[in-house]
C-alpha cells in the first residue's frame, strides 16, 4: 500500500486546474474555470473547476470531486493507480508500506536520457548531422539531445543497471515481440519529451542510418500521450505566458533552431496533427497561436485542419506557410531572422486562411461550383461565434462576389450559448443553502425560522446541509454556482427569511380561504393565525416556524 504521508505529500502538490486542464479545455469564468464535461455528452459547458476549493463539479451530470477522483473517473483507474499516475506527472516519489510493491519505475527514462546524451559525444556521425543543421552545442545541452545505439546495447545497459525490463516495456522504451525484446530507439538521434512540469515521459528519435521511418516517437503509455503533449513546452512555457504567444511547428529541429534564434515560444506537435486533446494545453496563458507549417500538401492539409479547430474553439492567431521547400530551421540556419519575424507578425488569420482554402478548391466562374463553395464556407462559419459569423459574412460575400443577404447564417456556436437554466433554479433557495454551508454560525437562525420542506426547488439539498452532508453532489453544485452569492451577513439573512416567510404565509392564507372542506372554526383559527404571523413579519419580527397549522 502507498504510505499515508506519501499520499498527503502528493495531494499538497496537486492543483485541480492543472490536473483537469490536461484533459479538459478550461476557460476562466469569474474565480472558477469552465469547460465541456468529459463524463457525459454535452454541447453547452456546464463543468466547473474551483481553484479555491480544489474541486470540480458538472451541473449537467452531477460528477464531482478532487484531482484524484477526476483521474480515477476519467482514466478508469483504481485509487492507487490514479495516485501513481499523478505522482509520475508531478515527479513525486511515492513511498510504500512494508510488504507492498512499488509500481513502474519512471527513473528508467531519466537514466536512458542521460545515457543517450553521453553517447552522442562519442558518435561523430550524429554530431556532424546536428552541426550541419546549424544546431549549437549549447542547444544540444539545453534540449538534452542524445543518441540511441543498437537494440542489444540498450537492453544490456538496462540489465546491467538492474532496471526492471517489464517497467521499460510499460514505459515504451522497450518493445516486446513474440519471442524477443527490442529497444524502441535504435541508431537514432534522440529528443527527450517532457510533460508540462518538466518530467521526462518519452522520446522522439531521428534516424541517421537510412531507416524507412525518419522519425519515431514513444508509444502510448500511462504517462505518454502524444495528443496531450507538445515538444519543448516546458522550455517555452514561461515565454508563452509572458508574451501571450505560441508558435507551433511540425518538427523538433524547427523548435530548437527557433529557440536558438530567440523565438522562445516555439513548440511542436509529436508527429501528429493538432487535435482537440491539445486544446487544454494551448489554452493555458491564453496565447495567440501561430501555426508554422511546411508548404507541401501534407503541411497545408495539417494547417487547414488546425485552423478550423482553433478558430471554432475561439483561439486568436494565424497560419504561416513556408514555401519553396523551406522550413523554420532552414531559415534560421541561413540567417533569415528578420524575415521570420515578419512572417510571424503577419500570419494569415485562421478564418481567412480557412475560407480562402475552401474557395480555392472550386472553380468560382462556374455557378454550380460557386454555390457548392458558398455552402461549404457557410457550414464552416456556423462553427464560429455569432459575432464572428456576422463579421466574416461580408468578407465571404465579397470573395464570392455575392450580396451578404444571400448568405444565411443562423447557427449559434454551442460553446458560447447560455448556460442551462437548471444551473440557476431558484436563486433565493440557492443563496440560502450556500449561506448555511459557508456560514455555519447562522444555522440556528435558519433552523428556527423554517424547515427544508418549505423550499420548492432545493428542499433535499437544505436537508443534506442541516444533517452535515455538505459533500453531497447536489449541494456541491450549489456551492460551485458563481451566479448565486450567499447572503452578506446575519442581518441580510434575517431580512430575506422575513420576506420568504411573509410570502409563504400570504400564500397559505389565500389557500385556506378556498378550502371548503374545513370546518368554520378550523378555517377561522387558521386565518387568524396566518394574519397574526404576517403582521409580525411586516413589523420586521422574525417569526419562529412551528410547523404547518
Amino acid at each position: 500500500m502507498i504510505a499515508t504521508d506519501s499520499i498527503e505529500g502528493l495531494k499538497a502538490r496537486l492543483d485541480i486546474v492543472d490536473v483537469v486542464g490536461n484533459y479538459v479545455e478550461l476557460r476562466k469564468s469569474g474565480t472558477n474555470f469552465k469547460g465541456v464535461c468529459p463524463f457525459h455528452d454535452e454541447k453547452t459547458p456546464s463543468f466547473v473547476v474551483s481553484p479555491q476549493k480544489q474541486i470540480y463539479h458538472c451541473f449537467g451530470c452531477g460528477a464531482g470531486g478532487d484531482s484524484i477522483k477526476f483521474v480515477m473517473e476519467h482514466d478508469k483507474l483504481s485509487y492507487p493507480e490514479a495516485l501513481e499516475k499523478l505522482a509520475a506527472q508531478c515527479n513525486v516519489t511515492l513511498t510504500y508500506t512494508q510488504g507492498s510493491q512499488q509500481k513502474t519505475d519512471t527513473k528508467i527514462i531519466d537514466a536512458l536520457n542521460l545515457w543517450y546524451q553521453s553517447l552522442l559525444e562519442q558518435h561523430s556521425q550524429a554530431k556532424a548531422y546536428l552541426q550541419e543543421r546549424g544546431i549549437y552545442s549549447a542547444s544540444i545541452e539545453r534540449f538534452g539531445i542524445g543518441y540511441a545505439p543498437t537494440s542489444q546495447e540498450t537492453l544490456s545497459y538496462l540489465q546491467s543497471n538492474l532496471f526492471n525490463i517489464n517497467d521499460a516495456v510499460e514505459l515504451g522504451v522497450v518493445g516486446q515481440g513474440d519471442n524477443n525484446l527490442y529497444a524502441r530507439f535504435i541508431e537514432r538521434i534522440t529528443f527527450p519529451i517532457y510533460a508540462t512540469n518538466g518530467t521526462a515521459v518519452g522520446f522522439g528519435g531521428r534516424t541517421i542510418s537510412g531507416h524507412a521511418a525518419k522519425y519515431v516517437n514513444s508509444p502510448q503509455s500511462k504517462i505518454f500521450n502524444k495528443s496531450r503533449l507538445l515538444y519543448a513546452y516546458h522550455h517555452a512555457r514561461d515565454a508563452i505566458y509572458k508574451k501571450r504567444e505560441m508558435i507551433i511547428t511540425e518538427g523538433y529541429l524547427d523548435v530548437i533552431m527557433l529557440h536558438q534564434a530567440g523565438f522562445n515560444t516555439a513548440v511542436a506537435t509529436l508527429g501528429t496533427a493538432l487535435t482537440p486533446e491539445h486544446l487544454p494545453l494551448l489554452r493555458k496563458g491564453e496565447p495567440r497561436i501561430i501555426m508554422a507549417y511546411d508548404g507541401d500538401r501534407a503541411g497545408i492539409a495539417a494547417a487547414l485542419k488546425a485552423a478550423k479547430l482553433l478558430s471554432s474553439a475561439g483561439f486568436d492567431g494565424g497560419v504561416v506557410i513556408f514555401s519553396e521547400g523551406q522550413d523554420p530551421a532552414d531559415m534560421v540556419k541561413n540567417g533569415h531572422i528578420e524575415e521570420l519575424n515578419t512572417l510571424f507578425r503577419s500570419a494569415q488569420p485562421f478564418i481567412e486562411f480557412t475560407l480562402q482554402h475552401i474557395l480555392g478548391q472550386y472553380h468560382l466562374a462556374n455557378p454550380k461550383e460557386k454555390e457548392q463553395a458558398m455552402h461549404e464556407s457557410v457550414g464552416y462559419l456556423k462553427t464560429l461565434s455569432t459575432l464572428l459569423q456576422e463579421e466574416y459574412k461580408s468578407y465571404l460575400a465579397s470573395q464570392l462576389g455575392l450580396s451578404p443577404s444571400l448568405l444565411k447564417i443562423h447557427a449559434k456556436n454551442p460553446l458560447t450559448s447560455n448556460t442551462p437554466s437548471i444551473i440557476y433554479g431558484d436563486t433565493w433557495e440557492r443563496s440560502l443553502i450556500k449561506t448555511a454551508v459557508e456560514h455555519p454560525e447562522y444555522l440556528n437562525i435558519i433552523v428556527d425560522s423554517l424547515e427544508s420542506s418549505l423550499l420548492q426547488h432545493h428542499a433535499r439539498e437544505l436537508e443534506e446541509v442541516l444533517q452535515g452532508n455538505v459533500n453531497d453532489p447536489h449541494v456541491m453544485a450549489i456551492l460551485m454556482d458563481e451566479h448565486t452569492p450567499p447572503f452578506h451577513n446575519a442581518l441580510h439573512l434575517r431580512d430575506n427569511l422575513i420576506f420568504f416567510l411573509r410570502n409563504h404565509y400570504e400564500k397559505a392564507l389565500k389557500k385556506v380561504k378556498f378550502q371548503n372542506a374545513l370546518s368554520l372554526d378550523k378555517k377561522s383559527f387558521l386565518i387568524r393565525s396566518y394574519r397574526h404571523k404576517i403582521d409580525k413579519l411586516k413589523r420586521g419580527e422574525l417569526v419562529p416556524y412551528e410547523g404547518e397549522l
